[in-house]
């Protein structure tokens, strides 16, 4: 008999929320902080096509996974966010 391994909620990596979205992020540690640092760092030439400003604030939810100095960022982001789209009669509100 062997073992196998099925996919289960622990097998996966963590989740960050955006909105209504909802991202899986790798399981590895490393491979989610230089996701993030891309993120900020291509969010910072929003002046450039394709990247946009939109990737600061993904790439700092990410970070917040992993690097507590993200956190209250992160957490001010989500209430302004939510504040936003109530006001304007988001979908998420």
């Amino acid at each position: 008999m062997t073992d196998q391994k099925t996919e289960s909620a622990d097998d996966r990596g963590p989740e960050v929320g955006f909105g209504r979205f909802k991202i899986s992020l790798p399981q590895s540690r490393s491979l989610r902080i230089l996701i993030g640092i891309g993120l900020c760092l291509g969010g910072m030439m929003w002046f450039l096509p394709v990247l946009g400003i939109w990737m600061l604030p993904l790439g700092i939810i990410v970070l917040a996974v992993d690097v507590p100095f993200f956190r209250p960022l992160r957490d001010r982001f989500y209430r302004w966010w939510e504040r936003w789209s109530a006001k304007h009669g988001g979908a998420d509100s």
